[in-house]
């Protein structure tokens, strides 16, 4: 699956499922809270803090989808071609970069 299909699913779930998409402002503070979900598995599971018991059962990759499922409304509802943005960011960080982590003697 690609992005733009992606963005077609989830735009289909809303018609279907939903009522209607969350506001803009709605949105990002549901993708706040969801890469906060993320970002406790993360920091428990591969971090310094110890997990909790009620912790353990978290699924990480189900999370990781959360934060893109919000992160596709986004681009739905602001008119973003969310393939066409990645591509062009894909292509930028591959000219801007490439020489830059290789040279990165921190990543020897």
């Amino acid at each position: 699956m690609n992005i733009k299909n992606a963005q077609t699913d989830v735009d289909n779930w809303i018609n279907e499922h939903g009522v209607r998409y969350f506001n803009e402002l709605t949105n990002m503070a549901q993708l706040t809270e969801e890469v906060g979900e993320v970002a406790r598995i993360i920091a428990r599971r591969y971090g310094e803090q110890s997990e909790k018991e009620s912790d353990k059962d978290k699924d990480l990759g189900e999370e990781l989808a959360d934060v893109m499922f919000v992160v596709l409304c986004l681009a739905n509802q602001t008119g973003i071609d969310l393939q066409d943005a990645f591509d062009k960011k894909m292509d930028k960080k591959a000219k801007r970069d490439h020489d830059r982590h290789h040279n990165n003697q921190k990543l020897k």
